[in-house]
């Protein structure tokens, strides 16, 4: 079992990085929250191309963001890693809130590290079930991602892509017709740290339509000028 634990307290982070190893566990540790998001990108990417589920133990007091802004930025991205919270905070209405912004468990500190062990299993069982009715391969057109090889082909044909255009063809291809801003892809695709004034975007997407465009009488990699990009088979679409 994989496990990203994101808390701030060394005591707490030691505490279970010795206890979960000890189970048998491999477990990466980030302190702050856009370090999280970050490491659960990667690790989304390593279910989707492999099916290493990883589950993520988070904290509601972070020294940059809260738990809340992490597990509502982890859904708005479809990452849909298993997030337990760890927290001190133990009010009904804390609990609510984060399940309503898609956390699956909720455990308070103090707390049993059996019980823990318990739910961390319990997610894992969910998460095997996750991953068999996860799409192994996502289609616009005549264009295909195999999420299990992470290669790509259009009209049959392959097409040689390097690691960062497949995670952001992955990420056009997700949900067809929808607009994605500059800010949205590099949050994605490079993490919180590129600098948003960047043109690492439009650099990959003149690659990336290089790759999937050129040649096909049928454009799917569209600019909405100002706006971001989009991918979807209209050619009524701005280019």
């Amino acid at each position: 079992m994989n496990i990203l634990l994101i808390e701030d307290d060394r005591r707490i982070a030691d505490f279970l990085q010795r206890g979960l190893r000890a189970e048998g566990m491999r477990i990466r540790v980030a302190r702050e929250g856009h370090e999280g998001i970050a490491l659960a990108q990667e690790a989304w990417q390593e279910f989707r191309s492999s099916g290493g589920a990883t589950i993520v133990i988070l904290d509601l007091m972070l020294p940059d963001m809260t738990g809340f802004d992490v597990c509502q930025a982890l859904r708005a991205q479809n990452i849909q890693l298993p997030v337990l919270m760890l927290t001190a905070l133990s009010t009904v209405e804390d609990r609510v809130a984060g399940l309503r912004l898609g956390a699956d468990d909720y455990l308070c500190k103090p707390f049993d590290f059996d019980e823990l062990l318990a739910r961390l299993e319990a997610l894992a069982r969910r998460g095997r079930e996750f991953r068999d009715l996860a799409p192994k391969v996502l289609r616009v057109a005549d264009l295909d991602l195999d999420l299990s090889t992470m290669k790509a082909t259009r009209a049959g044909r392959p097409i040689a892509l390097t690691a960062k255009e497949i995670a952001l063809l992955e990420l056009l291809m997700s949900a067809p017709g929808k607009l994605f801003s500059r800010e949205r892809i590099i949050s994605n695709v490079w993490g919180m740290n590129e600098d948003p004034l960047t043109n690492v975007v439009d650099v990959y997407i003149a690659r990336l339509r290089a790759k999937i465009d050129d040649g096909h009488a049928t454009r799917l990699i569209h600019t909405m000028r100002g706006l971001g990009y989009r991918l979807e088979a209209d050619e009524s679409l701005a280019k």
